[in-house]
């Protein structure tokens, strides 16, 4: 049988070769039409810091604790500080764009023409744009923003104002963030990258380019590449985006059509890496649905002062500002009733979210099947 994948995949960085992306052999079986059927099994991303509970009572605490998932990351920087920092440049330039007088006024202007938010790509773009659901954008990590400017003088200007520097070693440009580990209460600090990917425009014959700022092009990119924290953003981006329920956005077919675009390639790389997103979307969907049912099961349990005192009510509000503010103000009892409303939202949202997925993987896996029919193949996930 001819090969239409690789069977080994990067899972984190370049050349390691971690992920393994091979058929269940006492599965693989022949129908009455000769199609091989390739059948794989669904498969949770490695998370050496988390297990998931079998117990749905533990699993319900655990996502109460803000705690039931997470998520793949690039990095160590909380995105909501790195977002901030993004801003910050964001913002400044803008503020260019205000004043006539301005020695970079029209390169801001010129920077802006696509709106703020079109100077930076990657998760910090997901993140800004709200792409993804906010337990990931609160949970998703890295140590760089991804900026997509052609005014280079109008980035170093802004970037020395911001109180960036370069490092003359790396010549890449960093700022110390500092930001407050809400399970420890601990401060914490970080070096943050500023890089601008237009040196990424050219191809240099083995498709790793980029073609602009907007979501289209990073998930090509993050297709292309297929570590699991490209698969996990493509996969929180598509549990939001994908819903069947609604009329498609823009953003979203154009999104789509990246994912189309890639699969056109057949290339073994890239069937090998879409392959593990229906895995891990499949896998993904079964988790959040088991989620939601512990929040049916469990949501009033936030009223049982024995299992959460007032004490450990108020630990709970530690991750929201919200939360804690309307613990502050409002007492107790009125924070559990927010808070059990919010369950009620969560657990219809959480079934929403893996239909979804589910729906989007079952995309994914018919337009590959399209593109591998030709040879009597089929592939499945079970």
């Amino acid at each position: 049988m001819l090969k239409f994948w690789d069977s080994k995949a990067d899972a984190v960085v370049k050349g390691d070769n971690l992920r393994e992306i091979s058929p269940i052999q006492e599965e693989i079986y022949e129908d009455e039409q000769g199609i091989t059927h390739l059948v794989f099994s669904k498969q949770m991303f490695d998370n050496p810091r988390y297990k998931i509970p079998e117990n749905d009572l533990q699993l319900f605490k655990k996502f109460l604790d803000g705690g039931s998932r997470s998520y793949p990351s690039d990095g160590n920087i909380p995105l909501d500080v790195v977002a901030t920092e993004a801003r910050i440049i964001i913002n400044e330039i803008m503020d260019i764009t205000s004043n006539l007088k301005h020695e970079f006024y029209e390169e801001a202007c010129d920077a802006m023409k696509n709106g703020g938010y079109g100077i930076v790509r990657g998760c910090v773009k997901i993140y800004l744009e709200k792409y993804t659901t906010r337990d990931w954008r609160r949970k998703r990590f890295t140590d760089d923003i991804d900026f997509w400017i052609f005014e280079l003088r109008l980035f170093e200007h802004i970037l020395k104002k911001s109180g960036w520097k370069k490092n003359p070693d790396t010549k890449e440009w960093e700022k110390q963030v500092d930001w407050i580990d809400y399970d420890t209460n601990n401060k914490k600090s970080g070096i943050l990258i500023a890089s601008n990917d237009l040196d990424q425009r050219m191809s240099f014959g083995n498709g790793s380019y980029l073609d602009g700022s907007d979501l289209k092009s990073i998930f090509k990119k993050k297709i292309k590449r297929g570590h699991d924290v490209d698969l996990s953003d493509v996969i929180n981006v598509a549990m939001l985006q994908n819903n069947p329920d609604r009329r498609e956005t823009d953003v979203w077919q154009n999104a789509w059509e990246s994912i189309e675009e890639s699969a056109n390639t057949r290339d073994s790389r890239i069937i090998s890496n879409l392959i593990s997103l229906c895995r891990y979307a499949y896998a993904i969907a079964d988790y959040i649905e088991r989620v939601g049912n512990s929040i049916r099961k469990y949501n009033r349990l936030i009223f049982n002062k024995n299992e959460y005192s007032n004490s450990e009510l108020k630990r709970l509000c530690r991750y929201s500002p919200h939360w804690m503010g309307y613990f502050i103000n409002n007492g107790a009892e009125a924070t559990r009733s927010m808070i059990y409303n919010f369950l009620i939202e969560q657990q219809h949202l959480r079934q929403k979210y893996a239909n979804n997925l589910k729906n989007f993987a079952d995309s994914v896996l018919k337009l590959l099947n399209s593109k591998v029919k030709h040879a009597d193949v089929q592939f499945e996930i079970n």
